[in-house]
């Protein structure tokens, strides 16, 4: 299903649990401080100290949204096999599978070995935040039973929206990241030859 970008959604600090989706605030995010042109616009005047912390909050926020990436992707895997176990495609139960599942970068209860995640992207205007909230909660499992397979197969299209706007803004941080990184180098090539920045 085609969907077009819609506006982003401001989004605060969340101190939620893993998985579930944060408030919507009017504060900025960082990501949206990150991704403006003016974050590289002065680099070339920038010193290394102001270069390192801009990289280092790139790469928090490409690691937080890579981190929520892997959250979607076992979402849509666990809805994936409850499908085919409704459809018969699959023999095992759930309990069975989940080992597998989890294996696959699901997460359940405690928080990801990360900061919290306070950047959320924004979700498409398109997508029913109520189904959504039901998916992304930790009590997913439990609530299985109760979704509809109309609902499984709208929560799996929902889900891969939003992980497709997660995938370009990840691209887009690795650009940011790798800019800054050059001008790093750049600049310590400039002072001590080739010699290579140690971190």
């Amino acid at each position: 299903m085609g969907v077009g970008r819609q506006p982003s959604i401001p989004m605060q600090r969340w101190q939620g649990h893993a998985g579930s989706l944060p408030p919507v605030s009017e504060h900025r995010r960082r990501i949206d401080t990150v991704l403006e042109p003016d974050y590289l616009a002065d680099i070339s005047e920038a010193d290394l100290d102001e270069l390192r912390r801009r990289r280092e909050s790139a790469e928090d926020v490409e690691a937080q949204i890579s981190y929520y990436r892997r959250l979607l992707h076992g979402r849509v895997d666990l809805l994936n096999f409850e499908l085919r176990r409704r459809s018969g495609q699959e023999e095992r139960s759930l309990i069975e599978a989940l080992p597998e599942i989890l294996a696959s970068g699901m997460t359940f209860g405690s928080e990801p070995n990360l900061r919290h995640l306070d950047t959320m992207p924004p979700i498409p205007a398109t997508t029913g935040r109520r189904l959504i909230d039901r998916i992304m909660d930790d009590g997913i499992l439990t609530q299985l039973p109760e979704l509809t397979d109309d609902e499984l197969t709208e929560a799996i299209e929902r889900v891969e929206e939003v992980e497709a706007e997660l995938s370009a803004q990840r691209r887009q941080l690795h650009e940011v990241i790798d800019a800054l990184q050059d001008e790093i180098i750049a600049r310590y090539r400039s002072q001590h030859g080739e010699a290579q920045p140690a971190g």
